[in-house]
């Protein structure tokens, strides 16, 4: 017979207070160590936070396990466990970005990053110093067995060597590239770009009035969103030291190194801001008086959000966007490409709007040429200037067409030529050839008077032109443009070209293809 589930049997308060004196002594020699050193500025060290963190994290784990959360008894422990698990992973983060900020070559910012990174381990420092000081009272409240003076303090000291060791391995510079250096290159400039503009909620935390805090914490800045853009800069970082470090591109490339140092820190900022906004909503805003007195302070753990982690995001992504841009230019692979101009209207709003998307995904620098022309393919009022050319070549090749019209021959003397009868067949004709696609129907000629004398085509030329302006009929006919840049930018332009720029004849709205469903966002 199996034995009945865990959660169907009830565990006594004696038993699971020996296990937790067992399991709780790494611990609370780590919180010991740190009540007995105030300074938290010189008593954080990582092994130290590591420990804290490791063994929090353990301990969360089994309190969950037995339902702790939901007892009376222990219940306090587990709100204990949480600060420690969060605000140790925040301190790790801090120590991280504190040790290694030399490396990373940031760029200058007007704000002071070390001083304001001092600053944040102070916070954090003093929320794992007071949550110390109330997990070992607690602790002996609950009966848990508390362990004496720590006994080796060297296990918590972080004493480190000057420099670095010499990069002697024979193979550190021939990595084998399993795929172009450039490419991924201008795939991380790219997405770096992409990432800034997905990261509006980040500069508007950095714009906001310390008085308005409050009100974007749940509306804009939530754990959700600000998790996904760290996992998207995690990715980024992963990916550069997968193919582009210990490679002789990043040797000979000196801003290389500068790029991985702002995805970096960027992705560190973020993780702090994802942990610290994890606490507020699971933990402060929701706190419950039976787990006690809140451990954190609510307006200091927004204020490390707001003017720390998500102001030097957003500082460290703004300055970084010329580089990405400079780096495009140096490494995307430059080509033309011929397609066909959309054949509703030229480019009016939706495909020059869609063209434009297209670059902006990018970040890279794109012309489009028309009968000689030049055209910033990033701005959709540049792209709709082209419309210009475009109609003015319907117009001569409409007339063109009425000039082949043999029915059109000769002039209007008032003989009882009916000129708009005329023009109406023609243009149905036109139509019936593919030429021409008529938008009213049934189609009304303009409300103007018949000529009675003169050359009947030119009259026609000048009504069919009119219909055109007026949006009643279009010229269907093969207008070539020409893009020049980044390859990949024009590989997604002629899908987007063969697509007909998401419309139909008609003007109506198609589905994009999945290779470019990012301009659905």
């Amino acid at each position: 017979m199996p034995e009945p589930a865990m959660h169907l049997v009830t565990t006594s308060n004696e038993a699971f207070r020996a296990l937790m004196s067992t399991r709780a002594r790494l611990l609370l020699d780590a919180a010991g160590y740190l009540r007995a050193h105030p300074a938290v500025r010189t008593a954080l060290t990582r092994p130290l936070v590591g420990r804290l963190l490791s063994q929090s994290t353990q301990l969360e784990e089994l309190l969950d396990a037995y339902g702790a959360s939901r007892n009376g008894t222990w219940c306090r422990l587990r709100a204990q466990m949480a600060a420690l698990k969060r605000f140790a992973g925040v301190s790790y983060v801090l120590l991280h970005i504190r040790h290694v900020l030399p490396s990373y070559r940031l760029f200058e910012i007007e704000h002071d990053f070390r001083q304001a990174t001092d600053d944040a381990l102070a916070f954090s420092g003093s929320v794992l110093y007071e949550t110390s000081n109330r997990l070992w009272a607690h602790a002996a409240e609950l009966g848990l067995e508390l362990p004496g003076q720590t006994q080796d303090e060297s296990l918590y000291a972080e004493p480190l060597p000057a420099g670095r060791l010499l990069a002697d391995r024979e193979d550190s510079l021939a990595i084998a590239q399993r795929r172009s250096v450039g490419e991924i290159v201008t795939h991380l400039a790219t997405a770096f770009l992409n990432l800034a503009v997905k990261g509006e909620v980040i500069h508007a935390a950095a714009r906001t009035r310390p008085e308005d805090y409050r009100d974007h914490l749940p509306e804009s800045i939530t754990e959700t969103h600000l998790r996904h853009l760290e996992i998207s800069f995690h990715n980024l970082q992963a990916l550069y030291d997968t193919y582009v470090t210990d490679t002789r591109t990043e040797r000979l490339d000196t801003d290389l190194p500068v790029l991985r140092g702002h995805i970096s820190v960027v992705y560190h900022l973020l993780e702090i801001a994802t942990q610290l906004v994890h606490y507020e909503e699971r933990h402060v805003s929701c706190h419950g008086a039976s787990r006690g007195p809140a451990l954190v302070d609510r307006d200091g753990l927004i204020r490390v959000l707001m003017e720390y982690a998500l102001a030097f995001a957003s500082y460290y992504l703004a300055s970084a966007e010329n580089l990405c841009r400079t780096m495009l230019k140096r490494y995307a692979e430059v080509a033309e490409v011929l397609v066909s101009a959309p054949r509703y209207r030229g480019f009016h709003v939706r495909p020059s709007t869609l063209v434009a998307k297209i670059v902006n995904h990018y970040g890279s620098e794109v012309i489009m040429s028309l009968d000689g022309e030049r055209y910033d393919a990033s701005t959709p009022l540049e792209i709709f200037r082209a419309n210009e050319k475009i109609n003015a070549a319907k117009r001569r090749w409409l007339a063109a067409e009425v000039l082949r019209c043999d029915c059109l021959s000769g002039r209007i003397n008032g003989n009882g030529v009916n000129a708009k009868e005329l023009a109406r067949r023609l243009v149905s004709e036109l139509a019936e050839q593919g030429k021409v696609v008529i938008y009213e129907k049934p189609l009304k000629m303009p409300d103007s008077q018949a000529p009675t004398e003169g050359v009947l085509t030119d009259w026609v030329i000048d009504e069919l032109a009119r219909l055109q302006a007026l949006g009643k009929i279009d010229i269907q006919t093969e207008l070539p443009v020409t893009f020049i840049g980044d390859r990949r930018v024009l590989s997604d332009i002629e899908i987007l070209a063969r697509c007909g720029y998401g419309e139909d004849l008609m003007g109506n709205n198609i589905p994009l293809p999945p290779e470019i469903g990012y301009l659905r966002r």
